[in-house]
């Protein structure tokens, strides 16, 4: 599975971190957290959820933590002042919040350095309209 946000490719099968297209190198324990925050981006993801996803149930301090997310932070051009892509919510835990486009393989994507084709004018699109309120009433004259 290929993540793809902002300038950056996470490749979960070749393990592997590219950032504007240069590889990136992260520990394994720190591509793991990343891993984990990316396919539970949809909520936050507790402590506890850490510890026993990337610890294995071993107990360790707040600041290894903390180290760890500021870590995953840094080789993704994130930092705990900004926190445009792992936000940090107090007593709560931590997300991936940054917009994320996925390729398993079977659809194409374009990576972020990439023309899309897509104009960036804005446009219309006209869609028809479908009665899901059943009959229309009729009116009296």
């Amino acid at each position: 599975m290929r993540y793809y946000f902002e300038d950056c490719v996470l490749d979960t099968d070749q393990r592997e971190l590219r950032r504007k297209n240069s590889l990136v190198s992260v520990e394994p324990q720190i591509f793991d957290l990343l891993v984990h925050l990316m396919r539970h981006r949809e909520r936050v993801v507790t402590k506890d959820d850490l510890l026993t996803a990337i610890w294995h149930g071993r107990i360790v301090s707040e600041s290894t933590l903390a180290n760890r997310i500021n870590a995953a932070r840094s080789a993704i051009g994130d930092t705990g002042n900004e926190q445009r892509l792992i936000k940090t919510f107090p007593r709560r835990g931590v997300r991936f919040v940054a917009a994320v486009r996925e390729y398993n393989g079977e659809a194409k994507v374009i990576p972020p350095d990439q023309p899309s084709g897509i104009s960036e004018r804005p446009s219309i699109a006209v869609l028809p309209f479908l009665n899901l309120g059943g009959p229309a009433i009729p009116t009296i004259s």
